[in-house]
C-alpha cells in the first residue's frame, strides 16, 4: 500500500501517508443481502473512492486482520490508503482512533494516525497530539447512528479546519446531497459510512459524492 498521489489526497504531517478527500466508513451489518464488505468496498473503490477505515469491531481480531489483508488487496492497485478503527497492531496504512483511544507510540505507531472529534476543541487536541487528521461528527444526522448527535453546524467545519494544520473530515450522514452542501462551505473532505455500505450501487454513490465535493450537480455528475 502506498499513499495516494493527485487531487484526491491532502497531506497531513510530512511523514505521513496523504489523506484522501473521501474516506469510506465500513460496516458489514448495512450490506444488502447478497454481497459482501469486500465487494462492497471493492465497488466503492472502483467508483473513486482511495481511503478505507475497516472498523467491524465486533469480530474477533483474526477476523479483522483478515479482512484488512483483503481490503488491502483491493486498494492496492489504486495506491489507496487503509486504516484499522482503534487497533494499531493490524497491519495497515494506518490507525483510526475513537474519542478515548490512547495515542499509540514507539514502534506502535503506524505512519498514518486518525482521531474521531465530535467538537473543536477535540480536533484541536488531536492535531496537538501529533494526529495527521481528524473526522469532525455528526455533521448531518447520521444514517448508521440514528439519534446520535447533536448534529455539529456545518460551519464550525470551518472553525475546526482554520485552527489546525491537518485535515478536517466531516463525517455523518453524508450522501452526495450533504456533500454539495460542505461543497457550498468551502469544505472538500468526508467521510461516508451508511450512504455507501447500504447502497444497491457503491461505485454510483461514491462517485456522486466525489463529484458534489467538487461542486457538481446530480445531472452533471451522472
Amino acid at each position: 500500500m502506498t499513499p495516494p498521489v493527485g487531487s484526491d489526497a491532502v497531506a497531513g504531517t510530512s511523514a505521513a501517508p496523504a489523506v484522501p478527500r473521501l474516506l469510506v466508513l465500513t460496516d458489514h451489518t448495512l450490506v444488502p443481502p447478497g454481497s459482501s464488505l469486500v465487494d462492497t468496498v471493492a465497488a466503492a473503490v472502483a467508483g473513486g473512492a482511495r481511503g478505507v477505515v475497516l472498523r467491524e469491531k465486533d469480530l474477533p481480531r483474526a477476523e479483522r486482520a483478515a479482512l484488512a489483508a483483503q481490503l488491502a488487496a483491493v486498494l492496492a492497485p489504486v495506491a489507496g490508503v487503509l486504516l484499522v478503527a482503534s487497533d494499531p497492531t493490524i497491519p495497515a496504512d494506518g490507525v483510526h482512533l475513537a474519542a478515548g483511544d490512547p495515542m499509540p507510540t514507539g514502534d506502535r505507531r503506524p505512519a498514518l494516525v486518525g482521531r474521531s472529534c465530535h467538537t473543536v476543541e477535540e480536533v484541536r487536541a488531536a492535531a496537538a497530539a501529533g494526529c495527521d487528521y481528524a473526522t469532525l461528527s455528526p455533521v448531518f444526522a447520521s444514517r448508521s447512528k440514528p439519534g446520535y448527535g447533536p448534529a455539529v453546524a456545518v460551519g464550525q467545519l470551518g472553525l475546526a479546519q482554520a485552527s489546525v494544520p491537518i485535515p478536517v473530515v466531516a463525517l455523518g450522514g453524508i450522501g452526495p446531497g450533504e456533500a454539495r452542501a460542505l461543497h457550498a462551505v468551502g469544505h472538500r473532505h468526508a467521510a461516508v459510512l451508511g450512504a455507501v455500505m447500504e447502497a444497491a450501487d457503491p461505485a454510483g454513490t461514491v462517485a456522486d459524492v466525489l463529484a458534489a465535493l467538487d461542486g457538481a450537480t446530480l445531472q452533471e455528475a451522472t
